[in-house]
């Protein structure tokens, strides 16, 4: 009787276990990673580094080892409680709404992403800061070839936003004007170039240090909020973007022409002054959608759309980006990278 080596015994035994284990996923998955956990509502200082089980995908999920994970303003609330409820969380906490990365295992009524896609979604239920996160084919799509894994990672959430904003709810055309406030941050950039790729004239807001970019960006008139009132130069517009609430939204219904629309990202717009100006104003909730994002990454292979990320930051300063997230004054977004560069597609 032949008798094969130890060390090939050895390989076979590993080989099957693996096999039996991941419903033949071609891609070896442990059954711990690294994660960033909250375990009470808080501050950035709830947040710790540290073991996690894997998730284990349903039938119709997929899993993904994560390769990047954008940071959103939104995380603080979400992180403080103040949002548990309308973002259904609960404790413990894996935030992380952006993701990027590559599928590893899919359920068994995924039909349209396979082992080995390399994918970026607007994760619904968070769990990006993560090495595994748990996602779907209506928050996934294929990622911009154009595109490496991190700078993908800053695109879903806030291009989403953008665009159900202008596009579901504005309804904007060509040769219309839009006002954008906020327009070098995360949503505030990709509106400006998502207008401009619909053909719409773009006002847009931003302090001193961020003239520059609203420029690079497209934007026909750039108005420096700390130096000039954006109602002396915007008049008679169609869409308003509002990402900032209070003094900024009651400013800018005067702007609106009549049948025009404001929309608020973190507010509610007053019902009141919408009668006066004959305007129509809501508040975006925005929510992931995959054919939506393919088409956001068909602007982005076609040059029109380009993420800004001013920090790219391990998973282990999490909470460093979470703070930085919390001031509101991000320029454009800020990016956690958790593993390499995958070195196939």
């Amino acid at each position: 009787m032949h008798l094969l080596p130890r060390e090939v015994l050895v390989f076979v035994f590993f080989a099957s276990i693996v096999s039996s284990s991941y419903s033949g996923a071609a891609t070896y998955v442990p059954q711990k990673m690294k994660a960033i956990v909250a375990h009470e509502y808080g501050g950035p200082e709830v947040l710790k580094y540290e073991d996690a089980a894997v998730p284990s995908p349903q039938e119709n999920e997929i899993l993904v080892r994560v390769i990047g994970s954008g940071v959103n303003p939104a995380d603080p609330l979400i992180l403080n409680g103040k949002y548990a409820k309308e973002f259904g969380t609960h404790l413990p906490l894996i935030l992380g709404y952006d993701m990027a990365g590559v599928v590893v295992k899919t359920g068994a009524k995924v039909t349209k992403l396979k082992v080995g896609d390399p994918v970026y979604a607007y994760l619904l239920w968070g769990g990006g800061w993560a090495e595994y996160c748990i996602s779907n084919e209506t928050e996934s799509a294929i990622k911009p070839k154009s595109l490496n894994f991190v700078d993908a990672a800053s695109v879903p959430l806030a291009a989403l936003t953008a665009w159900q904003s202008l596009i579901d709810l504005g309804k904007i055309q060509a040769g219309q004007t839009v006002l954008i406030h906020g327009g070098s941050g995360g949503v505030g950039s990709f509106a400006i170039q998502i207008a401009k790729a619909r053909g719409a004239r773009v006002i847009a807001t931003a302090s001193t240090a961020n003239q520059d970019l609203l420029k690079q960006l497209g934007a026909d008139v750039a108005i420096d909020y700390t130096k000039q009132k954006f109602e002396e130069i915007a008049h008679d517009v169609d869409f308003v973007l509002d990402p900032v609430g209070g003094e900024t939204l009651a400013r800018s219904y005067g702007v609106v022409k009549q049948g025009g629309i404001v929309v608020t990202l973190i507010s509610q717009c007053d019902e009141t002054e919408l009668k006066k100006h004959n305007i129509r104003g809501t508040s975006v909730s925005s929510h992931p959608n995959a054919e939506e994002l393919t088409e956001i990454t068909k602007l982005i292979e076609a040059g029109k759309i380009k993420p800004i990320i001013s920090q790219v930051l391990p998973l282990t300063d999490a909470a460093k980006a979470d703070a930085q997230a919390e001031t509101h004054h991000t320029r454009g977004k800020i990016v956690l990278k958790i593993a390499d560069e995958p070195t196939t597609k």
